[in-house]
């Protein structure tokens, strides 16, 4: 059974792509740039993807969530409404640190690098979402959702819903909202701070649909005017070659196996934050590598 939140947003890919390619005629009747030749390697990517997804079915995070099924604790029956609004909450939490770890862990960071590599931000690089996510398997953190009893089609239902929100977030169009509302909700802007690379934007609002958990723990910063956003990866990928794309991160960590001695090094390579390279004796004051952000 396809399990993929991944491939429940590709569902309407079509449609998205669309409403990506209206943004991208309107950016060009106000006299904005728009490549084109991104928003084409975006569904490339998201063509890619499906393939994979066929071959992979349900991948990693298919075979934990299931076996966690067979152990779980209770069973929502989803009859009451507070049900849905703790699957709500439990899966923004849990999303919450996944994405926190997409980013902190090198092993995690190879594909959802991905997501980071457009150099700019338009709706075309929300569906830009990496082929090895079923390898690397970070959705395996809403295995705690299953085990206290959610079944598993509506967590990954709840998941991609979270992830066809974050579509519209994708674009430098709608300016900050009301404060209540960028208070509480993951906004456009706090989205393009997500995705900026200036230095002090790096590594923050890792929320999908709120900005809360983001407040509560301390990983959350504020798009200043001063500072406009800068897009793409520390050091930009300048590729429209969807397989270059997808495995970019990848053939920069195997290059970093190759150098890297003994196990310990090994270790930090693959678990590590994405900046750290062998032979550092202590990890850099930002990430500098290829493939950080």
């Amino acid at each position: 059974m396809e399990v993929s939140p991944f491939a429940l947003v590709l569902t309407p890919l079509p449609l998205l792509a669309l409403i990506a390619a209206v943004e991208g005629w309107l950016l060009r009747r106000i006299g904005r740039d728009h490549d084109w030749k991104a928003y084409w390697a975006s569904l490339g990517d998201a063509a890619g993807r499906i393939a994979v997804n066929l071959m992979l079915k349900s991948g990693v995070v298919g075979v934990v969530l299931y076996a966690v099924w067979e152990w779980r604790v209770a069973t929502f029956h989803m009859d009451r409404w507070w049900h849905w609004a703790l699957l709500f909450l439990g899966q923004e939490f849990c999303y919450y640190w996944m994405h926190r770890a997409d980013h902190r862990v090198r092993w995690l960071w190879l594909n959802h690098s991905v997501h980071h590599s457009s150099n700019q931000y338009t709706l075309s690089a929300a569906y830009r979402l990496g082929w090895t996510g079923k390898i690397t398997g970070a959705a395996v953190i809403f295995a705690p959702l299953v085990w206290i009893g959610f079944p598993v089609p509506l967590v990954v239902a709840a998941v991609a819903g979270n992830l066809l929100y974050q579509f519209w977030l994708h674009t430098e169009l709608i300016g900050r909202l009301p404060r209540p509302i960028e208070y509480i909700f993951n906004t456009p802007s706090h989205h393009r701070v997500h995705h900026a690379s200036n230095p002090g934007y790096i590594d923050c609002n890792y929320g999908g649909i709120l900005i809360v958990f983001d407040r509560l723990f301390g990983s959350f910063r504020r798009e200043r005017e001063e500072e406009p956003p800068r897009y793409g990866l520390t050091s930009p990928l300048h590729s429209y070659n969807p397989v270059r794309i997808a495995f970019h991160a990848w053939t920069t960590m195997f290059r970093d196996m190759r150098q890297a001695r003994g196990w310990s090094q090994r270790v930090k390579v693959l678990f590590g934050p994405p900046e750290y390279k062998p032979f550092q004796s202590t990890p850099a004051a930002a990430p500098t590598g290829t493939d950080a952000h």
